[in-house]
């Protein structure tokens, strides 16, 4: 059955160090290695996507971000999800303005929480995280598509 989900993330940079929030996640059955990533996640029924991408920065490396403060780079309209349930629409935003300290709120989740530098890149990186990263760097907005046939 083909569903349709909207998944958003966040790139939250630090402008005096040119770091990026990331997280390194484990393997999992779509991803036979640990990637690393941006936090973020499924966007909830009856939830606006920056709100969820507030919500998932906070849930997943503890940094508190506003709606307001956040602007969109990147969109990717992605055919078949890694997990085989069909389509999924990914919305990327970027902001520079945070409170809290970044930590690995879900250590049974990832590996790593960090600040990561722009310019280096940690990898293996998970695929539209990079798209979205590279948008983020280019000004953005942009829009992408993959695993289209």
């Amino acid at each position: 059955m083909m569903t349709s989900r909207l998944v958003v993330s966040l790139i939250v940079h630090d402008l005096a160090t040119d770091r990026l929030a990331a997280l390194q996640f484990g393997a999992r059955s779509w991803a036979p290695e640990p990637l690393w990533t941006l936090p973020g996640g499924k966007v909830e029924p009856d939830e606006r996507a920056d709100h969820a991408a507030v919500r998932e920065a906070f849930e997943e490396i503890g940094l508190v971000c506003h709606p307001q403060h956040l602007r969109l780079v990147h969109t990717m309209h992605v055919g078949q999800g890694g997990d085989g349930r069909g389509q999924f629409l990914a919305l990327t935003f970027a902001t520079t303005r945070w409170d809290g300290q970044l930590v690995n709120v879900e250590p049974g989740k990832h590996l790593r929480a960090g600040w990561v530098d722009l310019a280096q890149l940690p990898t293996p990186m998970y695929p539209t995280a990079a798209s979205s990263i590279q948008a983020y760097r280019n000004g953005g907005p942009a829009f992408d598509t993959a695993e289209w046939d």
